[in-house]
């Protein structure tokens, strides 16, 4: 039973990714499953989409505090964030897309906001620290930094997608376009 909701919350992921008003049809689709049983697991689009993004901020959180800890250099702990970014690949991009359209008032009372805002907590305060060291050039911003990394992902899964790099491959060239494009 908890494979098919995971099947759900996947495609739903991958689909709304792509278009976020794709009718519950196409995500039953590719989750092979019925409407039926789609709707026996989520009662409508709200209830799908609020665990989807449940599901997203635990993945990509626990990714990016691991990394986090995983060293004490603030560089080094960039460079883990930042692939652990990249592991989360669609899941960060339908999260941070969700969080910044242009409909989205992004507010730190709402929950959701709230929540979001705490899955980039020591990604964000990292880079704070760089910024705050001269590491970083210092004309960026820690929102331009968020969102030029953002962009990076959707690149690197568009690469993946298309077969046109192996992984390691773009992930290193991921990671040598983001460290240049701040500074670094």
């Amino acid at each position: 039973m908890r494979d098919t909701e995971q099947s759900i919350i996947d495609a739903a992921i991958l689909i709304f990714n792509e278009d976020l008003s794709a009718p519950l049809e196409k995500v039953a689709d590719q989750a092979q499953v019925t409407r039926r049983t789609l709707h026996r697991y989520f009662k409508d689009r709200k209830e799908l989409m609020d665990k989807c993004q449940k599901e997203i901020r635990r993945a990509c959180e626990i990714a990016i505090t691991n990394a986090y800890y995983a060293s004490e250099s603030p560089l080094e702990r960039l460079e883990g964030m930042f692939y652990a970014g990249l592991d989360c690949g669609s899941k960060n991009t339908f999260l941070h897309k969700l969080h910044t359209l242009h409909d989205h008032k992004h507010q730190a009372a709402n929950e959701q906001c709230s929540e979001y805002d705490h899955t980039f907590e020591l990604w964000k305060g990292n880079l704070q620290v760089l910024l705050a060291k001269g590491v970083i050039h210092q004309t960026m911003t820690v929102d331009w930094i968020h969102n030029f990394f953002q962009s990076v992902v959707v690149v690197f899964i568009n690469s993946q997608q298309k077969g046109s790099i192996d992984r390691p491959a773009a992930r290193q060239l991921a990671w040598f376009s983001f460290s240049k494009g701040i500074g670094i």
